[in-house]
């Protein structure tokens, strides 16, 4: 029997396995039928994190996958099948469930055995979600920590994971620490990120970039490129001055009206001229669904700090938050022994840039401009990135088999659904993301 490349699809927030369905489909239609070197490909749809529990935190939804991840492979062996080759991909939460997992698999010295080949992720909150100067984005922040739980914690970046009381997003980003070390493992490191219209996970979190040079695109005189093979996938793009930039003929009042939508969810929008109606009834249905939607997370997330402490209570195994403890205790012993040498040297921190260094189509700034930018008052579309988010960047753009891909979905409310194709029965725009999965499914080395 050929051996096992072993593919493990982690869904996101509020998921579940049919929210990765449709990649799942892909990726047998392009490589499950393909023997490469007596090489097999074998799909795993995580399901043990699912639903509600996907408020219980990064941490406890890796643990959950690692245990599922271990239970298929020994499944596998025994039916005489042998894992040699281990691949995941994670969407939204589920990337970030994903740099858990293999950093919990590498303690346990899972990849001395497998090896490590692709890690892919798609619309995922790679340094967490950041902050931005609006007053929508000051309400979530203060909201998300407590309504989401644990996860929620963790998504601001309002937890103090590690003993030292950093963010689990900060830890995941550290090349000290087993989770980064675990990423540079993979030899097809390749993010995707909605560069427009995403309002769920900006693209500077998913495209792991200090700077939108999307936000405006509109005005700025960005110039997209797009392959021709892959729908909605920008294959390159560069600003042009913006002397030259196309402007938009701006829409009559009549055109405005007939494309008005309610910011409710899709299955409540409703095309000209039933949306007139549903704006009339906005005052009420809009409390209604605030209301409704609050009481539910409120209850969720109670739930869920519940069965948080239930596991914590009721775990044996030794958890990477117990050894990554251990060493941050050795550190600070190491540290407080240099400080009490006189010899000692001190260490310079290295600055933390602006940009996004791995792409070349964002320059690097004179120091007296940046100086200039930071005191002037920033775009609504510019993120408020802490330190913590700075340093993140910087160290996740350092691995140099790192690959971005953009996707551009324009015209439509939130494209975070569309980039996954998340649920094409019932929405079938979702569909228009099926050239992001094909993308992927192709450069996925088997």
């Amino acid at each position: 029997m050929p051996d096992v490349h072993l593919l493990v699809l982690i869904h996101g927030m509020w998921g579940n396995p049919s929210h990765v369905g449709h990649a799942n489909k892909i990726i047998r239609e392009v490589k499950g039928e393909v023997e490469d070197g007596d090489i097999k490909l074998e799909v795993l749809l995580a399901e043990t994190n699912k639903d509600e529990s996907t408020y219980d935190g990064i941490d406890w939804g890796g643990e959950r996958v690692a245990e599922e991840i271990r239970q298929k492979t020994a499944d596998l062996e025994k039916e005489g099948r042998k894992v040699t080759r281990f691949s995941v991909t994670g969407y939204s939460l589920g990337g970030l469930v994903a740099r858990y997992v293999i950093g919990v698999l590498h303690q346990s010295k899972f990849f001395e055995t497998v090896q490590p080949v692709n890690f892919n992720t798609l619309a995922t909150p790679h340094i967490g979600i950041p902050r931005f100067p609006s007053t929508f984005s000051s309400i979530s922040a203060f909201l998300g920590p407590k309504l989401l739980s644990r996860s929620g914690e963790q998504f601001f970046c309002v937890d103090k994971w590690s003993p030292r009381g950093r963010p689990l997003v900060e830890v995941l980003a550290d090349p000290d620490r087993i989770f980064y070390q675990a990423l540079i493992l993979f030899p097809n490191i390749r993010i995707y990120a909605n560069a427009i219209n995403d309002s769920t996970v900006p693209y500077v979190t998913s495209g792991i970039s200090a700077e939108d040079p999307f936000g405006e695109y509109e005005k700025n005189g960005i110039k997209i490129d797009f392959h021709e093979k892959y729908k909605h996938l920008i294959k390159s793009y560069s600003a042009l001055p913006l002397s030259s930039a196309p402007t938009r003929e701006p829409e009559g009042w009549f055109e405005t009206i007939r494309n008005m939508r309610a910011p409710l969810p899709p299955r409540f929008q409703a095309e000209f001229p039933l949306n007139l109606a549903v704006y009339t009834l906005l005052p009420i249905l809009f409390p209604t669904f605030i209301c409704l939607a609050l009481i539910r997370l409120s209850f969720q997330s109670h739930q869920s700090r519940g069965r948080v402490r239930h596991l914590e209570a009721q775990s044996t195994r030794e958890r990477l938050v117990h050894i990554i403890a251990k060493l941050e205790s050795e550190l600070e012993s190491a540290a407080a022994d240099l400080y009490d040498d006189p010899a000692g040297t001190p260490i310079a921190t290295p600055p933390i840039p602006d940009a996004d260094p791995a792409d070349p189509t964002n320059p690097t700034e004179p120091t007296k401009e940046k100086g200039k930018k930071s005191r002037s008052k920033l775009p609504p579309y510019q993120p408020l990135l802490t330190p913590g988010q700075l340093q993140s960047i910087e160290n996740l753009n350092k691995i140099p088999q790192l690959k971005k891909e953009r996707a551009f979905f324009e015209g439509v409310r939130n494209s975070h659904a569309m980039i996954i194709c998340r649920d094409p029965k019932m929405f079938k725009h979702h569909l228009e993301g099926e050239g992001v999965l094909r993308h992927w499914a192709d450069h996925f080395e088997l």
